[in-house]
């Protein structure tokens, strides 16, 4: 009796190895998109995370693809950077919260634009978990998109609430007043442009490609 016992503990043993590796496995793939969610949330850009961790920001991009797992050297720099715990990357979240968002009026964080002239207060949440990024946009006089039309994948709404802005969408050109909006894909050239003597406010909106 004792040796078919042992028979069948031996026969069950390779199960366990299987369960393990699953649940190793689950926690490994979740450091991407955790990584990813918590950059985006503080409003940082690959470089801008790679400066802070000492870490290259093709490296950063290949582990919030899954494309390489990091040392528990490289998980180090990137916790300190992002002000976490290399045990916030590993923890197994059995329940996740819905997605939402809020910003209360005074805590509007700066969104960071290469355009001179122009400043964005974001109203959103992060593209992760989120599809869709909203900021409030000024724009001084003389500022601009610059001197190549913009192109990038996913859609634009522009709602103006104070000021005129020109934009340009293909081979149309629009000016957008108060109370107007334009909504465009990114894929078509399009530029913009304070031609006027004031600031230009509006609520700018942009949906990504999914």
């Amino acid at each position: 009796m004792a040796e078919r016992r042992r028979a069948s503990e031996v026969r069950k043993r390779p199960a366990r190895p299987a369960r393990v590796g699953e649940h190793v496995e689950g926690i490994v793939g979740a450091i991407g998109p955790k990584l990813q969610r918590l950059r985006q949330e503080q409003r940082l850009s690959l470089q801008q995370l790679a400066v802070r961790a000492e870490v290259s920001a093709a490296a950063i991009h290949k582990i919030e693809r899954n494309d390489m797992v990091p040392t528990i050297t490289t998980l180090l720099k990137i916790a300190t950077a992002l002000d976490r715990t290399v045990t916030y990357f590993v923890e197994n979240d059995e329940f996740q919260p819905e997605p939402v968002a809020f910003t209360a009026a005074a805590d509007r964080p700066a969104v960071f634009t290469p355009h001179a002239g122009l400043s964005l207060a974001g109203v959103s949440g992060p593209y992760a978990p989120f599809r869709s990024a909203a900021a409030v946009a000024t724009v001084i006089p003389g500022a601009n998109s610059g001197t190549r039309p913009l192109l990038h994948a996913g859609e634009e709404l522009v709602v103006v609430q104070k000021g005129s802005l020109t934009l340009e969408s293909g081979a149309t050109r629009y000016a957008v007043g108060p109370g107007d909006s334009l909504h465009f894909i990114g894929d078509q050239p399009h530029h913009w442009a304070n031609e006027g003597k004031t600031d230009v406010v509006a609520l700018w909106i942009a949906l990504r490609d999914s």
